[in-house]
């Protein structure tokens, strides 16, 4: 799996194990739900500073956002 891919499914697993809809995410991470959409299905890859943000909305440590989860 590409490292987008994963990034992808990780931010889409972690916000819906929050209970976090897209527009509520993106609202949190001060980004167009269009965008977070994007990037979870990997259409889109997104920089340091847009998975920093990401990550703080999701409350977790941006190094969350890469592991390899099954």
């Amino acid at each position: 799996m590409k490292l987008r891919e994963q990034v992808g499914l990780n931010i889409r697993n972690l916000r819906n194990s929050k209970g976090m809809s897209q527009e509520q995410l993106a609202l949190a991470a001060d980004m167009d739900r269009s965008y977070i959409s994007e990037i979870e299905l990997a259409k889109n890859s997104a920089s340091i500073d847009i998975l920093e943000q990401i990550a703080l909305a999701l409350d977790v440590a941006p190094k969350e956002l890469f592991n390899e989860r099954g």
